[in-house]
């Protein structure tokens, strides 16, 4: 009998990523330098002095930290689980730091991001998403020979279905690919669009040697209104019943599971008030929350905590990734170019926001709030364009620091991001496998 645990995953094996090298080629380091990236903590470099390059990308270390612990405590206080999505860092550095604040799983979306987990050691990884080729396949079953490596992975439709068990079959290994019926809605991304649909594939894995039907999940991310993401849990929930009703899952815990971070407090209060006669395992998938941001998931917090009858930890969820860019130039009236661009901070979900600045070498202390009236206008590839009014105390050599949204797409801009203390001191630095 092979049962879903809630054994802790051990720490991850990080000696590879400290010994690797670093030099000036690499963006954020400083020109001339070479050393390894374990050692950058020791330089005595701190961003305000001017000692790094940029633009640069930092993550303030103590509001890091206090997010992971805050989602820790907001999990147990509320008889949830996480297992928080790697695509957003791809940071196995920071994945440690989750599993450290009990990290159920960590969540992936491609065979190259499991792989990722695999080399540094996670032992139980959620591929959130149905491998459909040939090689994708053969890279979930290859897995499943590592001793002690639990597997899930999502299905939504019986074709679909059907390529996981024809590789099943050939497969000779003790553990099972386990497998989440994904359930979706119309206009969405992938998922059943009905339960009929579901429970076909439920039925398909229970009937297929080697794969396991272990629960039921969707993403509610897209969607816009909680009301809406209650529909679709609730879904999930109805579609599982069915299915216990029917005997098709095996002795393990029952996943319920859900993705996204800004409707995270619906998932918990649907699952929480959800009633089986089996154990079941109610498990978030949420990534952002770890370095929240400036803009959508910090308005998606204030909701919830006005809204959600589910327990909060005292503080909250801040934003710790910033990028900091120089004042370049003053050419017009009204707008100034700061060295940052598209290709160093995310603009899908909405423009980064001026949030500090500071003038090296002079008398400020320490960088003060950005004064109103500065505003994102646009970004081309290496530049940014600043809205800035008349009474601007902004000057070329400036430093100024943004606040960012959508953390995945800054995240994947970068191979290194430079840890910072409260005084913008570099600490450290994460490596990134994108």
């Amino acid at each position: 009998m092979v049962v879903a645990s809630h054994a802790a995953l051990p720490r991850l094996s990080l000696g590879e990523i400290e010994d690797q090298r670093l030099d000036g080629t690499i963006k954020g380091v400083p020109p001339g330098a070479s050393l390894r990236l374990g050692d950058v903590g020791r330089q005595g470099w701190n961003v305000l002095a001017g000692d790094m390059p940029m633009p640069l990308a930092v993550i303030r270390e103590s509001v890091l930290k206090a997010n992971s612990a805050w989602m820790a405590t907001f999990t147990a206080a509320n008889d949830l689980l996480i297992a928080p999505h790697g695509k957003t860092t791809m940071a196995p550095q920071l994945f440690d730091l989750q599993i450290a604040d009990g990290a159920w799983a960590i969540t992936v979306a491609t065979t190259q991001q499991l792989a990722v987990c695999r080399r540094f050691g996670v032992k139980r990884v959620i591929l959130a998403n149905q491998p459909v080729g040939k090689q994708e396949i053969a890279a979930c079953f290859d897995a499943l020979r590592e001793p002690g490596f639990e597997l899930y992975c999502l299905a939504d439709s019986v074709a679909g279905l059907g390529l996981l068990a024809e590789a099943a079959s050939a497969h000779r290994g003790a553990t099972p690919l386990r497998i989440l019926v994904e359930i979706g809605f119309m206009g969405g991304r992938t998922g059943a669009r009905s339960q009929a649909e579901a429970l076909a594939v439920a039925r398909a894995i229970a009937a297929s040697p080697g794969l396991r039907l272990s629960g039921f999940e969707c993403f509610e991310g897209l969607l816009s209104e909680p009301k809406a993401a209650d529909r679709l849990l609730d879904e999930v929930v109805a579609t599982a019943a069915a299915a216990d009703a029917e005997g098709l899952l095996g002795p393990e815990l029952m996943v319920l599971s859900a993705g996204g971070t800004s409707l995270f407090d619906r998932a918990g209060e649907r699952f929480n008030a959800a009633s089986f006669a089996r154990p079941i395992l109610k498990l978030l998938r949420s990534g952002c929350y770890l370095t929240h941001d400036s803009t959508t998931y910090t308005a998606s917090f204030r909701r919830i905590t006005m809204e959600t009858s589910l327990a909060l930890p005292p503080g909250g969820l801040e934003p710790a990734l910033e990028v900091w860019a120089y004042v370049q130039s003053r050419p017009e009236r009204g707008r100034s170019l700061l060295t940052v661009g598209k290709r160093d901070i995310s603009y899908d979900s909405g423009l980064p926001v001026p949030l500090r600045w500071y003038r090296p070498g002079g008398s400020m202390a320490r960088p003060e709030p950005m004064p109103a009236g500065h505003t994102v206008l646009a970004l081309n590839d290496q530049h940014c364009h600043l809205g800035t009014p008349e009474a601007s105390p902004l000057q070329v050599g400036d430093m100024v620091a943004f606040g960012i949204g959508h953390p995945c797409t800054t995240f994947d801009k970068w191979a290194h991001l430079m840890l910072v203390d409260d005084d913008y001191r570099v600490t450290g630095a994460v490596r990134t496998f994108f």
